[in-house]
């Protein structure tokens, strides 16, 4: 990957770790914010005959990391566009 120039670089990895950021946030509030923090309030709601708090111990936060990763491959090539440096 080649800029032409320095600020182009750094306006790319500025996006680049914003939107990193952002998810890994997504992410620790979801398995470590449902499946530990709010487990007792979350657990008051059922789904399927299942603690919700349970559920994304288990699985809601394996669903969620997988859909970040999705997004993630989707934003970051839409980046690439718009900064010229897409394969």
């Amino acid at each position: 990957m080649a800029f032409k120039d320095e600020a182009k670089a750094k306006a790319y990895w500025d996006k680049n770790v914003k939107l990193m950021i952002s998810l890994m946030i997504i992410w620790f509030v979801v398995s470590f914010g449902c499946g530990i923090l709010f487990v007792d309030a979350l657990n008051n709601i059922q789904i399927g005959g299942y603690k919700l708090g349970f559920w994304f111990a288990q699985q809601g936060s394996i669903y969620t990391f997988l859909a970040i990763i999705f997004y993630y491959a989707w934003k970051m090539r839409q980046i690439d566009r718009e900064f010229g440096v897409e394969e």
